[in-house]
């Protein structure tokens, strides 16, 4: 299938659209699982602690730079998950002047409960989807992010497998 110029407009036109309320969802979900985390936690602080756990020790500015977040605010919201005892703080074995961040096995554990009921949402939410879609979904918001890191780091992105239409 073909698409004109004015249908190619349109589909922008509709995935910003559509992007955006997937975004403004996602703060929205992200307050909420914060405070379902512990009640004090900002909902910023949620993601912090979500990349520690996923990647391990970082440098706070390591979440500078892979978030895109300003220096004030990373140093906030570590010191909030730091104060709440979901993060540790402890010496950089390459560099002992430096610190880096790691989960508190309760901050984790918390975490891991709270993803583990997100995933079963999504798998309830897409129960009617055929497991071919989900995965392609997965795929492409991947190569979507892949763009975003790319552009936020300065370099080019990876390049695409080709389409095997």
């Amino acid at each position: 299938m073909t698409t004109t110029p004015a249908d190619a407009h349109e589909s922008f036109v509709r995935l910003e659209r559509e992007i955006g309320l997937l975004l403004r969802r996602s703060r929205a979900i992200s307050a909420r699982l914060a405070r379902e985390l512990h009640p004090d936690l900002d909902g910023a602080a949620y993601g912090l602690l979500a990349l520690l756990a996923a990647t391990g020790p970082l440098r706070a500015s390591d979440l500078v730079a892979r978030l895109g977040l300003d220096k004030s605010t990373v140093s906030r919201q570590v010191s909030s998950l730091v104060a709440l005892g979901l993060v540790d703080r402890e010496a950089d074995p390459a560099d002992g002047r430096a610190q880096v961040l790691t989960p508190t096995a309760e901050g984790a554990a918390r975490l891991a409960r709270i993803q583990d009921a997100r995933r079963e949402r999504w798998e309830a939410d897409l129960s009617g989807w055929p497991a071919e879609d989900v995965a392609v979904l997965g795929e492409l918001l991947a190569r979507l992010n892949r763009l975003g890191e790319a552009r936020e780091a300065g370099t080019t992105p990876p390049p695409e497998p080709p389409d095997p239409a």
